[in-house]
């Protein structure tokens, strides 16, 4: 009887996370390895569903993209000097958390990797495909925005790059992000990232592992 009893206490706690976000949000990926390394640090007690939401920092952006620092400057009202800290505080805490970011030197219309964000959570690979666009911004500075470069990540991670490109040669998925994002203005996330457990506790932006941990920690019981 006591060996049963163990045996069910040492099951981990089931949680769901929804993780809002952009593909163009370095707070985002920051927030991201510091939730990974959260869990990974909580050994198994805490078993975690992770969904990746949609959320467009700029959803009016041009499919050319622009500029990185002229969109802060507009933006923002940042001058060169607080951009470059900005950057700069970004690097550190990225390579902290063994994420490298590199040079980019332009921002670009994310919409369309949302779409197959949202096509791959059905297919099994959301995570990693979020990791590969993160990846293919911050750190080699690709234009996320570019059909030629998402199928290839989509290829890079397992998925069928013939179902990309039909995927991003119509509008499929384009309602369902839509109202997801809509649902999450509704409910007032208006800034990224938004971690949402067991859709009642929010914890916001790219916070370090150990509020992680200890807020996954209260949540699920264990403290």
């Amino acid at each position: 009887m006591s060996a049963q009893f163990n045996s069910a206490a040492s099951q981990p706690v089931a949680v769901k996370i929804d993780f809002v976000s952009d593909v163009s949000c370095p707070w985002c990926i920051i927030g991201l390895k510091a939730l990974e390394q959260a869990l990974e640090k909580l050994d198994g007690k805490v078993s975690a569903e992770i969904h990746f939401q949609p959320f467009e920092l700029n959803p009016q952006m041009a499919a050319e993209g622009e500029d990185v620092a002229e969109h802060i400057r507009k933006k923002y009202g940042s001058t060169p000097e607080q951009f470059a800290a900005n950057r700069e505080n970004i690097r550190a805490r990225g390579e902290s958390l063994g994420f490298v970011f590199g040079e980019r030197g332009r921002i670009y219309n994310t919409f369309d990797a949302h779409r197959l964000l949202h096509w791959a959570e059905t297919e099994g690979h959301q995570q990693a495909l979020k990791h590969a666009l993160f990846r293919a911004y911050f750190t080699d500075g690709k234009d996320v925005g570019s059909h030629e470069v998402l199928v290839g990540l989509v290829g890079e991670v397992g998925l069928p790059m013939a179902r990309a490109r039909e995927i991003l040669a119509s509008d499929t998925f384009a309602a369902e992000v839509r109202a997801q994002e809509r649902f999450y203005q509704s409910h007032g996330i208006n800034s990224v990232p938004a971690v949402i457990v067991n859709d009642r506790h929010l914890i916001s932006g790219g916070q370090p592992v150990e509020v992680f941990e200890g807020a996954l920690k209260q949540i699920a019981g264990l403290e």
